[in-house]
């Protein structure tokens, strides 16, 4: 019987540990020094773009990758800056630049925005990713791939 390392692709459940920093060198997340987390390829756990940076790698290979914001969370979009009514806030609300509010979306689901700007009459929310515009460094180490109909 032959050892067959299966490559992570289309079809597979991947156990892996990863980290995601900035160009800086700044950790943004991480779980190295924990158990390793499980996901198959497609399922939505990760962003296509950092999936395909993983295609062909198998059990016990390391890399990191440079992620343009293209393929992790996107440029930021002016539209998605939005100034809304100081009433719109309750008053006892102590608003400051950064602060981060969930906001009810279209469809029901929670949205975060980050207060950019405030005054008396408006308050200037950023619905942008955090992480949008950013380069991202994606360090993975896989630690098994099999077959998704498996589970």
């Amino acid at each position: 019987m032959t050892d067959f390392k299966v490559p992570v692709s289309e079809g597979t459940r991947v156990f892996l540990n990863f980290s995601v920093s900035l160009e800086d060198g700044s950790e943004v997340d991480s779980n190295f020094g924990g158990d390793p987390v499980e996901f198959s390829v497609g399922d939505g756990s990760l962003l296509p773009g950092f999936e395909r940076r993983m295609f062909g790698m198998g059990a016990g290979d390391r890399k990191v990758f440079q992620v343009p914001p293209e393929d992790a969370f996107g440029q930021p979009n002016e539209n998605n800056v939005q100034r809304l009514p100081r009433d719109q806030f309750d008053d006892d609300v102590e608003l400051e630049i950064g602060l981060v509010f969930s906001f009810a979306d279209a469809a029901g689901g929670e949205l975060p925005g980050m207060v950019i700007a405030f005054d008396d009459e408006e308050v200037t929310v950023d619905f942008n990713h955090p992480l949008a515009g950013r380069t991202i460094l994606f360090d993975v180490q896989v630690h098994r791939v099999e077959p998704a109909e498996l589970h």
